[in-house]
């Protein structure tokens, strides 16, 4: 199957219910969480302080999140489907616990990191197990409802958020986030065979210690004030990219399909595309803040402004799957996000007047969608590009793509909102307008992709 080839109906895929909601709600509770800190956070920093780690909190999460999908096929070959899902849960749920007792934001990173590492995984599994469970016809349906569970995720967690810190306690929306973990997990053992073990590949230490250092060497130059500093560690990073893609060229086992890295390569082109889009999803860590900082807007309302991005995204995610010109989408989608991006930027202001502030809702709407027509459309084609044998390996590294793009879309904002200094207006332009240009390359690497 590949772009533009017919897929499977909504109906097809109704009957493996068991598998789909085990897969999508997986993906779903880690969703939820990349950005339920969000919302609540400006209300957390009140009462444990730590404003200048704000960003780190998304960071955290997000590079554990990282570690976590590289070792998804190591977990499957050693504890099968059905275990792995448990641990997945277990480990988030022990996260999302030791968020909730947080006494400072040290402590809560560290709660963040361990949800990381059980979200990680439990996505990773998601993506993996689309190409095994489901035949190639639902592959389309699969991807959009799995894909879709971040958007439905992104745009819960920030009304989670908003309303715990409104009426009384931020800490609340982890301890429902660890319960939610509990109770999905009680339905793995029936919903989910164990299955056959893949050989169990082996871990690639050298990628994994590289792109988590890249990630990190611009986290940190986003929280630094010396401009020289802040030059060093974002070179320092751009090294380490470069020293992950050489190494992984090289390896033996290596993190995306080798054939990635082939003369010719549409693959590269797709997963481009893929990381353009979703690093864009970082801006809406400080969406919340700007709604009340700039918009005068309580929590609840703020993290709803945040979460219109995700609507758009969730929406025509699932509208799109079923379309018959996906080319068409998949080019489309970057320069949709990008104008998104644009306009809003356009409109910050100083106490913008009511009008303007809810005019944001539906430009952020509208750049959701550019995600959610090209998404499921190029996820399938990464399967499906891939060359026999590299069918899996090409699907459970879609959610690494996913999770490295949104850490390092996270390390980028950090570092936008940081050059506009104590002006939030400032901090808000820069933000918007560079991940603009983020997603307008985008177009060119869509082109190259279909």
């Amino acid at each position: 199957m590949s772009i533009g080839q017919e897929a499977g109906s909504w109906r097809e895929l109704g009957r493996h219910t068991s598998t789909a909601a085990v897969l999508a709600g997986g993906v779903l509770v880690g969703a939820i969480t990349i950005y339920v800190a969000a919302s609540l956070l400006p209300t957390a920093v009140q009462e444990i302080g730590g404003r200048r780690l704000y960003a780190w909190t998304m960071t955290a999460f997000l590079v554990a999140q990282v570690v976590a999908t590289m070792l998804v096929g190591r977990s499957l070959s050693r504890f099968g489907g059905k275990f792995s899902y448990l641990l997945g849960f277990g480990v988030f749920a022990a996260g999302s616990v030791l968020c909730a007792a947080s006494p400072s934001m040290p402590v809560l990173l560290i709660g963040r990191g361990t949800q990381g590492l059980g979200a990680g995984l439990l996505t990773g599994l998601g993506f993996a197990l689309i190409h095994s469970a489901l035949p190639p016809r639902l592959w389309s349906r699969g991807s959009a409802l799995i894909s879709a569970m971040f958007g439905i995720g992104n745009f819960t967690g920030p009304a989670l958020g908003g309303f715990s810190a409104q009426f009384g306690s931020w800490r609340s929306a982890f301890a429902i986030l660890a319960v939610a973990a509990g109770v999905l997990a009680i339905f793995v053992p029936r919903a989910l065979p164990d299955g056959e073990r893949p050989e169990q590949p082996p871990v690639p230490v050298r990628s994994l210690a590289l792109i988590v250092g890249a990630a990190g060497a611009v986290s940190v130059a986003g929280i630094l004030s010396d401009v020289l500093a802040t030059t060093g560690f974002l070179a320092l990073g751009l090294v380490l990219v470069c020293a992950f893609l050489v190494t992984e060229n090289r390896a033996a086992a290596s993190v995306l399909p080798g054939s990635v890295y082939r003369k010719g390569s549409r693959l590269r082109w797709i997963y481009l595309t893929i990381m353009v889009l979703a690093s864009g999803v970082a801006v809406e860590t400080f969406l919340p803040l700007f709604g009340q900082r700039l918009g005068g807007l309580p929590p609840a309302a703020a993290g709803f402004f945040a979460a219109a991005l995700s609507l758009g995204w969730s929406v025509s995610q699932l509208v799109s799957a079923s379309s018959r010109k996906p080319r068409r989408l998949v080019l489309a989608g970057p320069a949709c996000l990008a104008a998104g991006f644009a306009l809003l930027g356009l409109s910050q202001t100083e106490q913008p007047p009511l009008p303007v502030v809810l005019a944001w809702l539906p430009v952020l709407f509208f750049g959701g969608t550019g995600i959610g027509i090209a998404m499921p459309h190029l996820s399938v084609a990464a399967m499906t590009s891939a060359p026999d044998g590299e069918g899996g390996q090409a699907a459970a590294a879609i959610a690494t793509i996913l999770t490295m793009s949104t850490a390092f879309g996270a390390a980028i904002a950090g570092l936008l909102v940081n050059f506009g200094g104590a002006s939030v207006v400032t901090s808000a332009r820069w933000l918007l307008f560079g991940f603009a240009a983020i997603s307008a390359l985008g177009v060119l690497t869509a082109r190259r992709a279909i």
